[in-house]
């Protein structure tokens, strides 16, 4: 029991880490995404701060921060599978939304148990990513798209592998929680876009523009993607 312990301990060390303050702050941390934009340290507020490059470089690790621990326990303990996978990809959610880095104050957690879950139930996930793809070039709003592709992610669960929906209800449970202030603005009509709705015409330019863009569909200020130490 002591090494499952540890490996948990370990998980939530390790996923605390706020990938989203070190990119940026890489970046040359001109702008701190705690105190600008939504103030929310996650993949989104870097996209909306740092453009999708960044934004995207975040997501990422933010995944890995949910795939390698669950990999990691299916791998040594197949036999409590996939009942401590469930429990490491949930301490993994809790660690990137209170981390340890942060005085508890992290992000909303979409990635990390999108990684999680992506271990368990890489079908659904996929078909789940699926979803906040198309969401997000619709409405160009990352919370409504995260927000739908929960619901969907528990509705593949239920079809695919109902064993894992216990699991998967309360991460959706949770990411709604951490989505109570979006869903009050989506319903005001005041929750802002992260990217310009795809239009597929040429007056939009190419949709791999929407990368450097601002929320309003301004070009961001180039910055040097990995600056030499000065």
């Amino acid at each position: 029991m002591a090494p499952v312990l540890a490996f948990l301990l370990l998980t939530y060390v390790v996923a605390s880490i706020p990938f989203s303050v070190v990119i940026t702050t890489m970046q040359g941390g001109e702008v701190d995404i705690r105190t600008a934009g939504s103030g929310n340290p996650g993949a989104t507020n870097a996209a909306r701060l740092y453009g999708w490059r960044v934004g995207g470089v975040v997501m990422a690790l933010d995944i890995l921060k949910g795939l390698v621990p669950v990999l990691l326990a299916r791998a040594l303990w197949p036999e409590w599978d996939p009942f401590l996978a469930g429990g490491v990809a949930l301490v993994a959610f809790g660690s990137h939304v209170f981390p340890a880095y942060l005085e508890l104050r992290g992000g909303k957690g979409v990635a990390t148990s999108a990684g999680g879950m992506l271990a368990l139930a890489p079908v659904p996930t996929l078909g789940a990513a699926g979803v906040w793809t198309l969401v997000l070039l619709i409405t160009g709003r990352s919370s409504l798209a995260a927000l739908c592709a929960t619901v969907a992610m528990v509705g593949f669960v239920w079809w695919l592998q109902i064993y894992l929906l216990p699991l998967m209800v309360v991460l959706g449970l949770a990411i709604a929680v951490t989505h109570l202030p979006n869903i009050r603005r989506l319903a005001e009509g005041k929750e802002q876009r992260v990217i310009r709705p795809v239009r597929w015409s040429q007056e939009e330019g190419p949709a791999l523009t929407l990368l450097d863009q601002d929320p309003a569909g301004n070009p961001l200020r180039q910055l040097d993607p990995w600056p030499v130490a000065r």
